[in-house]
């Protein structure tokens, strides 16, 4: 492995710089479409943006603040002694596969991922089970680090704490770094866009990518069984949002005027907000130079669909 840049004391902003330069432990699962959290087109916005996304929530504070209890116990556990790496690691022959890892094992060619879970997530560990996107992960850092194995330790909140090892595969790896290369070369530096994939953030950039429309017909060819499927799923998707929408209206009127409502499986509030939004309507009535001031002219395109 190649050092890359030492971490001792860096800004998280500077971090988040230099995690754009290549592709990250935990982007492996993603580009791979084995993550459930994050999509292969999510990873390749971050990559080419200059915005410096600094995301962050409880579960992820929480990851963090953990993972030294973590190291902790599985030193406690297992006997081995870990470091930290304090660094950032990139591949010796495929230096767009970058590694900043939780630990490594003392005496060993080994590394520790640390890992949290919510008790409802127990399953996913069952067993001696550990979740795809996650081996892919440990696979990512033993190709970048060039270790044997890498250990993977798991907190679940209130309920256990365990760890195992994941022996280097070759086969795994170089599958790995196959679909990695193909990403980076061919989507990040190529700045083309992977497949669409149903997600939010791919509405974003293909709005971006195709942000103005020309005044041409072509003709539509290979997508009749496709919209006749999504007429389908529009009418399914109306029915389940009246069904959802009745479970909570009967919720509602159990609950009556409680704030809470809990058993051993579910916790329901249904709390006082108060929010202030702007009257618009109003504000163009009574002030239209106000109003003609702070208006904000925005480009985008309407895709309406019809039966012919």
């Amino acid at each position: 492995m190649k050092k890359l840049v030492s971490t001792l004391g860096m800004a998280k902003e500077e971090w988040l710089q230099y995690r754009k330069r290549g592709i990250g432990g935990s982007d492996a699962g993603a580009i791979c479409g084995l993550n459930p959290y994050r999509t292969a087109m999510e990873v390749y916005q971050e990559k080419i943006s200059d915005d410096i996304d600094d995301l962050d929530n409880e579960a992820m504070r929480q990851g963090r603040e953990f993972e030294e209890y973590v190291a902790r116990r599985f030193t406690e556990l297992s006997g081995k002694k870990v470091r930290r790496a304090n660094a950032m690691f990139c591949h010796e022959k495929y230096p767009f596969m970058l590694a900043d890892v939780d630990r490594l094992i003392v005496g060993e060619n080994a590394g520790l991922e640390c890992k949290t879970a919510s008790p409802y997530m127990a399953d996913k560990w069952k067993d001696g089970n550990i979740p795809l996107s996650y081996q892919l992960q440990c696979h990512h850092y033993m190709a970048v680090c060039n270790t044997d194995a890498w250990y993977i330790a798991v907190l679940i909140f209130g309920r256990e704490f365990k760890f195992c090892k994941i022996e280097r595969d070759e086969e795994i790896i170089a599958d790995l770094i196959r679909v990695e290369k193909n990403f980076w070369e061919n989507h990040v530096l190529s700045r083309k866009m992977p497949s669409p994939d149903g997600s939010k953030i791919a509405d974003s950039v293909i709005a971006e990518y195709y942000n103005r429309a020309e005044s041409t017909i072509i003709p539509l060819t290979g997508f009749n069984e496709k919209l006749k499927r999504r007429q389908e799923l529009q009418e399914l998707i109306g029915k389940m949002d009246t069904e959802k929408r009745f479970i909570e209206q009967k919720l509602k009127v159990f609950m009556g005027t409680a704030e809470e409502a809990e058993n051993e499986q579910y916790r329901v509030t249904w709390k006082n907000i108060q929010s202030n939004r702007l009257d618009e309507k109003r504000l163009k009535v009574e002030k239209p130079e106000v109003y003609q001031e702070f208006l904000r002219q925005n480009n985008s395109r309407r895709l309406v669909i019809k039966a012919a």
